[in-house]
């Protein structure tokens, strides 16, 4: 079956010839066994894979009547839309169809985020969550164990100096003492419990 030239197709679709031997070296056209160009094989190829941004004539309706587009994931959709609702720009409507302009520059947006962390991170503003949990985690069971063995230690120097204050005739044990700072201590570390699972 005969086909057409490079320059017959580039005269069909609008192109230069340039544009259709590109096209052709990257495999965007359909070729008979002659080397010719199967044009409406070629037109759907092209179709399929040009950007629609980059594309200087408006794509010519399936002579199918028929949409060859895949339908888009509701999630993505709605990705498209909560990243430019950030950016406080124009979301596509509920239920509504998102534009490929919205998706493009939605694309782009999470670019730069992802660009902008990875930078935060290369300049130490940024360190891993599960590390930071994992050194405060550390940080916090060090402080509660200091604060566990604290009435033990300071016990018996603090009856003596309480008794000492209070004056001759009146002794206070050591082992009552620790009993009262580790109800303080328990009470304390309780609190800072509850405060932790309010903020968590």
């Amino acid at each position: 079956m005969q086909g057409l030239s490079e320059r017959q197709y580039a005269a069909r679709v609008g192109l230069s010839r340039g544009a259709v031997q590109k096209a052709k070296e990257a495999g965007r056209l359909v070729l008979h066994p002659d080397g010719s160009i199967d044009a409406e094989a070629s037109d759907t190829r092209r179709a399929e894979t040009t950007d629609p941004s980059k594309s200087r004539a408006a794509p010519k309706p399936p002579a199918t009547g028929k949409s060859k587009l895949k339908p888009v994931p509701e999630a993505a959709v709605s990705a498209v839309g909560d990243t430019l609702k950030e950016q406080g720009m124009a979301a596509p409507a509920v239920g509504g169809s998102t534009t490929f302009l919205q998706a493009k520059t939605a694309n782009e947006v999470l670019k730069a985020q992802e660009r902008r962390i990875r930078l935060q991170k290369l300049k130490g503003d940024l360190v891993d969550k599960a590390r930071a949990e994992t050194l405060i985690f550390r940080l916090a069971r060090e402080e509660r164990d200091a604060w566990v063995i604290w009435p033990a230690r300071v016990a018996a120097l603090m009856a003596s100096e309480l008794a000492a204050t209070l004056g001759e005739g009146i002794t206070v044990e050591a082992a009552v003492m620790q009993k009262v700072l580790e109800a303080h201590v328990r009470a304390q570390l309780d609190s800072l419990a509850e405060i932790r699972s309010g903020l968590g």
